[in-house]
């Protein structure tokens, strides 16, 4: 007598990964490539697809995990970097989660990470400055607006990055969301208050739709902020 062997399908993380808003899945799409990576070392989409996935849960697993999971998104994004130097994702995704850090916990964290954020970006601007719709260019403007001025820091600089990452994609929410921070902090807020419009009105990017709708929410709370401060 014979058994009948079924194999069992490997899940799909690039589907896992499209419904991380959900953070099981999220989780599962990481231990797939996470699983790729240490059974093929060369594997280079597995380990950019990998840093993707830890900066994501880096930013929304709860609080004691964060900073191991960025930590972990770095690595990966390292061995991207020196599988493919030759191609943006390792780079910008190494400096996503050194950002991520550098936000999240601290004026150390972020002095620590503060050159080697700028120098992958500015790597991503040579070899492809249009990945991903101008992501380095905004990220660059975020680096600019965020980093004191005594280290590097530069608002001129940061609008031109926002405003050239704008010319590769004019609905992008989160750039816009960020131009409004900047120019709320360069003191010209009707400027702000229309960019933070734009992020309300814009469609959510399918591909992008996570982040789009946690932009919009932050958006519509900073709009109310504002219009309640004017009538204080």
């Amino acid at each position: 007598m014979y058994l009948a062997v079924t194999s069992v399908q490997a899940p799909d993380p690039d589907a896992l990964y499209r419904q991380r808003e959900n953070l099981g899945s999220a989780r599962q799409a990481a231990e797939v490539w996470s699983q790729r990576l240490e059974a093929n070392p060369g594997d280079f989409e597995s380990a950019w697809k990998l840093a993707r996935t830890r900066y994501w849960l880096g930013g929304h697993a709860p609080q004691p995990e964060r900073k191991g999971l960025l930590e972990a998104g770095i690595a990966a994004g390292r061995t991207a970097a020196s599988l493919q130097p030759g191609r943006p994702e390792g780079h910008f995704w190494i400096a996503a989660n050194m950002g991520a850090l550098a936000e999240s916990f601290g004026l150390r964290q972020g002095l620590k990470y503060r050159g080697e954020i700028r120098d992958n970006l500015q790597i991503v601007l040579k070899l492809d400055p249009a990945f991903q719709h101008g992501s380095a260019d905004r990220a660059l403007g975020r680096w600019y607006h965020k980093v004191p001025g005594l280290f590097g820091g530069s608002r001129k600089k940061a609008e031109e990055h926002l405003r050239r990452a704008l010319t590769y994609k004019q609905d992008s929410i989160v750039s816009h969301f960020f131009l409004a921070e900047l120019l709320l902090d360069m003191d010209r807020r009707a400027e702000a208050l229309a960019e933070l419009q734009k992020v309300i009105d814009l469609p959510v990017d399918p591909e992008w739709g996570p982040e789009d709708r946690e932009f919009k929410a932050r958006a519509q709370k900073l709009m109310m902020t504002l219009k309640q401060r004017q009538y204080l």
